[in-house]
């Protein structure tokens, strides 16, 4: 049987975790269950296993970028400012790149150097409600199309090219929209992680071929795909806005507060709708597509725990 090509290495479960360069720091219970996020689904198992060798083959890429940085400045005779290893992470609603996103950082900044590790989510350079409304757009939120692309990516330049005190936008999710006027701010921290639905994405279908672009995916040094069956996808979907329900949205002052009272066939049924008709679509026209760009996919089985792995050759 000929074998097949790709530009990738696949590593299953127990491959990937003997990979691991440096010994683990346990984390606390309540480490663990704030990085865990809504459904709770992480052990220290998933952890050791997954999340540590990541780690130690991203310190190894941000060590190769430093000395090839002090390479650089030796050939020009004089020094720049170093700017940040940028790790893009990329993903459908609900597949987990935000606890990805979080465990990344925590297991990044506790590494030899104790590097500032920022997390950088695009839900705050999405366009405010009242101009997503004003444009017919709120039903189509997350869609590419929803988001200030020139904010992001007036960001992320600015980011690699040194700049200090950047204003990152911030979004609330109880009431479901940017806030005005309120800003986190960065000041030239060593490696930022910037997470969100479409970060690899390079355009639309109407896109002009002949103009020149750039993408935020531009400026990543490393990019990562957190990946999953659909149907596994939507049943997550479906259980993360039950549990929602009973937590966050008896507030209230939460958008969906409307959807407290919902018994479990009707919260379900209505969170199946969202999912075909909004998120489902997202995901099959503008996420997917991207997946082949990463360096990296997170392949996860129905149980939430990743399965496999594959690696992009260099």
């Amino acid at each position: 049987m000929k074998k097949q090509i790709s530009p990738f290495i696949n590593f299953n479960r127990s491959e990937w975790s003997q990979l691991s360069k440096r010994s683990a720091n346990p984390l606390s219970s309540e480490e663990l269950h704030r990085l865990a996020g809504t459904l709770g689904h992480l052990s220290m198992e998933e952890v050791n296993s997954i999340y540590h060798p990541l780690s130690s083959l991203i310190e190894l890429y941000v060590g190769a970028l430093k000395n090839l940085f002090k390479s650089t400045t030796q050939f020009l005779g004089h020094k720049n400012r170093r700017v940040p290893y940028i790790i893009g992470v990329a993903g459908s609603v609900a597949v987990g790149k935000s606890t990805t996103s979080r465990i990344l950082q925590e297991l990044l900044s506790q590494g030899p150097e104790s590097p500032n590790v920022a997390l950088v989510t695009t839900d705050g350079f999405l366009f405010p409600n009242e101009v997503l409304e004003d444009r017919s757009l709120m039903h189509r939120k997350g869609f590419p199309e929803t988001y200030d692309v020139n904010a992001l990516l007036k960001f992320v330049f600015a980011l690699k090219s040194g700049a200090s005190n950047l204003k990152v936008p911030v979004y609330s999710h109880l009431s479901y929209d940017v806030l005005p006027d309120t800003f986190n701010e960065l000041n030239r921290p060593d490696i930022v992680i910037v997470e969100g639905l479409t970060v690899l994405q390079t355009g639309s279908p109407g896109d002009d071929p002949e103009r020149p672009r750039l993408f935020i995916s531009d400026f990543f040094d490393f990019k990562i795909f957190v990946d999953a069956n659909p149907l596994f996808i939507q049943r997550w979907y479906i259980e993360r806005f039950l549990k929602l329900r009973d937590t966050a949205f008896k507030d209230p002052s939460s958008y969906f507060h409307r959807y407290a009272t919902l018994d479990d066939e009707q919260a379900r049924t209505f969170a199946g709708s969202i999912w075909s008709n909004i998120n489902e679509i997202n995901l099959y026209e503008n996420i997917l597509p991207t997946r082949e760009r990463a360096d990296l996919i997170l392949n996860k089985n129905e149980n939430h725990a990743v399965g496999g792995i594959r690696l992009r050759k260099i």
